[in-house]
């Protein structure tokens, strides 16, 4: 049976928990950074969606947004985190969490739409963006389909098609919407993952901004997908976590965060693959010269 917060991050989320032997219940009693973000919640009108938000600390604005069938209590650790040196913003997307549901069919580019309009709402021109999952999906629509919004995108977890998810994570969804106990709710998003998102490797190639891609090594999506985003968008880092699961925000929020936070913290520099290698060796080389 389908955990009730296991399934926020990826599209896989709900593969994530219901594959686990002992899914983890969900707390009876919400952890300090939760109680603080219910009273920091908002809601607002888009597309004739009411959707909920928070908003979390003071400095330069960060958008985080969850996965699959979650909500942005999947993103307590690192709205916690955060908050401290950021302006975190956060969502529930249309369909999920707190926010409304909508009567038309949900896709990813009507949730990366919804993300715009907040920051529009909130009158922020850009933002860092951070997501997870089917929130990475949205950080890079939105730096493709509003490129003057974001500042740094790091996506963490993302497939471009569902071709991009394992074959496990595949059977695990089709497995899921056979229980006939599934909500209309989450069937609705369940389903989305069997034919969403559909973006071309070329659209990658428009996004300015600096992308950190991250996966892990035991992730919902293939390795060899993971490495065709990061090798299709100009300005992009790449780190695969070791001996970790696409639950890796969760699990170990600490390793996580701390990767997101020097990439955001320091300049981007791009770095030359030969001339950068050479320019090393040779300061090798000298050294041991001496």
């Amino acid at each position: 049976m389908r955990a009730p917060l296991v399934l926020p991050l990826t599209a896989v989320l709900a593969c994530l928990t219901a594959c686990s032997p002992a899914p983890r219940p969900e707390s009876k009693t919400p952890a300090p950074a939760l109680q603080a973000a219910a009273v920091a919640g908002q809601k607002f009108q888009h597309d004739g969606v009411e959707l909920y938000f928070e908003v979390h600390g003071s400095g330069e604005p960060l958008l985080l947004i969850h996965g699959n069938g979650g909500s942005s209590r999947d993103l307590a650790a690192q709205i916690a985190y955060f908050r401290r040196n950021y302006r975190v913003i956060a969502m529930d997307s249309r369909d999920q969490g707190r926010s409304g549901d909508s009567a038309a069919k949900i896709t990813y580019e009507k949730m990366t739409d919804d993300q715009a309009a907040l920051l529009e709402h909130l009158k922020l021109s850009a933002v860092h963006v951070v997501g997870w999952s089917d929130g990475g999906i949205e950080a890079l629509l939105l730096a493709i389909r509003h490129p003057a919004k974001v500042g740094k995108l790091v996506s963490m977890a993302a497939n471009l098609t569902p071709k991009g998810l394992h074959p496990d994570t595949v059977r695990f969804i089709r497995d899921m919407l056979k229980d006939p106990a599934i909500s209309a709710r989450d069937r609705k998003v369940t389903e989305m993952m069997l034919t969403e998102p559909q973006i071309q490797l070329a659209e990658l190639e428009k996004i300015s901004a600096p992308a950190l891609i991250l996966a892990s090594d035991h992730d919902m999506i293939s390795d060899e997908h993971t490495l065709d985003i990061f090798h299709h968008i100009p300005n992009a880092q790449l780190q695969i976590f070791a001996n970790a699961t696409h639950m890796i925000p969760f699990d170990h929020p600490d390793r996580f965060n701390a990767v997101v936070a020097e990439f955001l913290q320091k300049p981007f520099v791009k770095v030359d693959r030969l001339g950068d290698t050479i320019k090393s060796l040779e300061k090798l080389r000298a050294a041991q010269a001496k």
